[in-house]
């Protein structure tokens, strides 16, 4: 066993295992408290033991009668609900940030190599069910995605959540869409406060109107904003770049009015179409942040909730007021990170890793990656993941805390044939109460070629 897997985590850093709820079929833990922060895991509509809970679908025979994304959002949102209980927290008031996956077969790997990341569904049976029936009345900065696929077969949303209990003195407010920035259809609020802390929903290109009514357009798929569009009647302009300026605009124009600014992001989560779409991401991130630039983990393969949208970027920022300050993490042994940002951020009690994935700073390493010449041997998922532990392990050291002390992570998948590997390999390196956990297939291929999966974590550094 090394070092890191023989580490404890400090005191302050609790697992939540509520006894009304299915336990995780896989190891992690159903909640961490650490903070004063509640992580909690992923839920699925699955008792694990059946596939999809049969509370969580019609009856047998007659497979009409009720919305199927509704009953299992029912069931999801009840064990959250039932989690951030044991964790001393209400959904209704303490959520600060929401995040929901939604399986959906679309786009095609083919669409996203076009610029297409639109999933073609709907999530307003979700959304009744979150707002409606759980009365959810504080609402979260919110994340929802369309993903290729989920852990349990017939499973149609996944969500995780993080919150922050109230306390005295503690200032908590909602932050509406500011003048001229178009607000949400979806009703979550676009920023939070909550202390020291600000959290940013997702932001995409869009102004929620598009062409829809106008007799103005470009020809382009009709919901993105016309500000963040490019003209493809000539041979200039880079449609990635002008809708990553357009978010960022529109970001920078929350934070000020919930109290914080840009230069004092801590972490953001870019959410593209495609890898190739990173390249010019990168460079009007650079513009924008020029030095000291926040924590950020790069996700691909996302469908989005904006036709024509390529790019969702949502943030955590510092409060103007808080007198927290932001530390960029380099560890001189530790993996280069992916582009215009820092290996890591240490704010307050934690730690905001940039993207984790195999080959970070050089390519894989030979145990890494399968010859052709031999198909059938080594376990190469397994030395990822050791790999990429050991990288974050470094960091961790560097920011004065330890691996045992990751609280959150999610997980992005190639393909789910690597999963019960990768989450063996996982595990050994945290036998006592392992972190809060999401685990989501997207595809690939990934921006190292033969990389299996990406990770964002958050690490408690008391």
């Amino acid at each position: 066993m090394t070092t890191s897997e023989a580490a404890q985590p400090s005191e302050g850093r609790r697992a939540i295992w509520p006894g009304n709820i299915p336990p995780p079929a896989m190891p992690y833990s159903p909640a961490i408290t650490a903070g004063g922060w509640v992580f909690v895991a992923g839920q699925l509509a699955s008792d694990y033991e059946n596939g999809v809970a049969p509370a969580a679908r019609n009856p047998e025979g007659a497979p009409y009668l009720h919305d199927e994304l509704e009953l299992q959002s029912r069931y999801v949102l009840s064990n959250l609900s039932r989690t951030l209980e044991a964790a001393g927290a209400d959904i209704r008031r303490d959520l600060v940030r929401i995040y929901q996956w939604f399986t959906s077969p679309y786009p095609t790997y083919e669409e996203f190599e076009q610029g297409n990341t639109w999933p073609r569904i709907s999530i307003t049976p979700y959304l009744r069910t979150l707002y409606g029936e759980f009365a959810v009345e504080r609402r979260p900065a919110s994340t929802g995605m369309g993903v290729r696929q989920l852990l349990v077969a017939g499973t149609k949303v996944e969500v995780d959540m993080i919150a922050i209990p109230a306390r005295e003195g503690m200032v908590r407010e909602d932050v509406p869409a500011p003048e001229g920035v178009p607000a949400p259809l979806a009703g979550y609020s676009p920023g939070v406060r909550a202390g020291d802390w600000v959290f940013l929903a997702g932001e995409i290109p869009v102004d929620w109107m598009g062409d829809y009514g106008r007799s103005e357009h470009y020809g382009e798929p009709g919901g993105v904003a016309l500000e963040a569009r490019t003209n493809p009647y000539f041979w200039y302009g880079v449609p990635i770049e002008a809708q990553t300026e357009y978010v960022l605009r529109k970001l920078d124009r929350i934070a000020r009015a919930a109290g914080s600014s840009l230069e004092r992001c801590v972490k953001a989560t870019v959410y593209l179409g495609h890898p190739k779409d990173f390249a010019g991401m990168d460079r009007v991130w650079r513009s924008w942040f020029p030095s000291n630039p926040p924590a950020r983990v790069v996700i691909p393969y996302m469908g989005l909730g904006g036709m024509g949208s390529r790019i969702e970027v949502a943030m955590k920022l510092l409060h103007n007021d808080s007198p927290l300050r932001i530390e960029a993490i380099t560890a001189d042994d530790a993996a280069e990170p992916l582009g215009h940002e820092p290996q890591a951020v240490k704010a307050g009690d934690f730690v905001f890793f940039s993207t984790q994935l195999p080959g970070l700073g050089g390519g894989l390493a030979p145990n890494m990656v399968r010859r052709p010449e031999f198909p059938y041997y080594g376990l190469v998922t397994r030395a990822q993941v050791d790999g990429v532990l050991d990288n974050v392990s470094k960091i961790c050291s560097k920011a004065g805390t330890s691996l045992a002390n990751i609280v959150r992570r999610q997980c992005f998948h190639t393909d789910f044939t690597d999963f019960a590997e990768a989450m063996d390999a996982w595990a050994r390196h945290f036998p006592k109460d392992p972190p809060a956990s999401t685990t989501i297939e997207i595809g690939g291929p990934l921006f190292v070629p033969g990389a299996k999966f990406i990770y964002d974590l958050i690490a408690y550094a008391p």
